[in-house]
């Protein structure tokens, strides 16, 4: 009886402890997977958000009459968000005239200059960038606040709104990697050549990309307006990993800048 007793104690410390080694190899599983699960839930996500945003927004892209007679060619507003056009316009020139003098610091780079929801328009989200080379889409959020960098990627403050025209740089900001999803992580990879798009809430604006840059985090001349230039700048920490020591720029230049002309008039 004795024999038997204790017989069947060491089989259940046996049980007991082979259960516990089943839960820690779990645990071990599911913290080696945690990446993978985490950019899979992330991707998806923004996939869900572009997709929504590709979905609503109906473009309308400004144009160009061109009268009759001797009479100047002027540009219009888009038929639609054309109270936010026009303050986005005015903003951009704003900006290049000042040389962006409010460019004062971390903070000024991650306020937002607008509101979509001021405008009447449900979402925050501006536009979608996409770098084909890198099989990357990204919803694009107005300034580079933590929750909008969280989301995608983010204009930085003080940057040009992304809707194109000369004088014009918008300095976009990603992630390099975050809670295990890629964001900007292989932005290096990027090659001259290389093309991105933006797509706004009233057309889609093609770059391509032309050069790169690695600086310091307070050299803010680099991410500055190019005069006579439309251009996008895309930007990261570098090295991957490194906690921010510098920063990597991808300059990318516009290559369909042709406004489109309506001569009805």
């Amino acid at each position: 009886a004795l024999w038997w007793h204790y017989w069947g104690e060491t089989t259940m410390r046996k049980r007991i402890a082979l259960f516990f080694l089943l839960l820690i190899f779990l645990a071990g599983c599911l913290i080696s997977l945690f990446p993978v699960i985490n950019e899979l839930l992330y991707r998806e996500k923004m996939k869900t958000t572009v997709s929504e945003f590709q979905s609503n927004t109906e473009h309308q892209p400004p144009v160009v009459i061109l009268p009759s007679g001797d009479a100047e060619a002027t540009e219009y507003t888009p038929a639609i968000h054309q109270e936010l056009w026009n303050d986005i316009q005015q903003y951009n020139s704003r900006l290049f005239q000042s040389r962006q003098e409010g460019i004062n610091g971390l903070e000024s780079l991650e306020e937002s200059c607008f509101q979509l929801s001021d405008y009447g328009i449900s979402s925050e989200v501006f536009g979608v960038l996409a770098i084909p080379a890198l099989d990357l889409e990204m919803p694009v959020y107005l300034g580079a606040s933590s929750q909008n960098m969280a989301l995608g990627a983010a204009q930085l403050g003080q940057t040009s709104i992304p809707v194109g025209g000369k004088n014009t740089n918008t300095v976009i900001a990603g992630h390099r990697g975050w809670n295990g999803a890629d964001y900007f992580r292989y932005i290096t990879e990027l090659v001259p050549g290389d093309r991105i798009t933006i797509t706004n809430l009233w057309e889609t604006l093609e770059y391509t990309v032309v050069g790169t840059r690695i600086i310091s985090p307070d050299d803010v001349d680099a991410i500055k307006i190019q005069p006579e230039k439309d251009m996008i700048t895309l930007f990261t920490c570098h090295p991957y990993a490194s906690g921010g020591r510098q920063r990597y720029l991808v300059f990318c230049e516009r290559i369909n800048n042709e406004i489109r002309k309506d001569d009805s008039k």
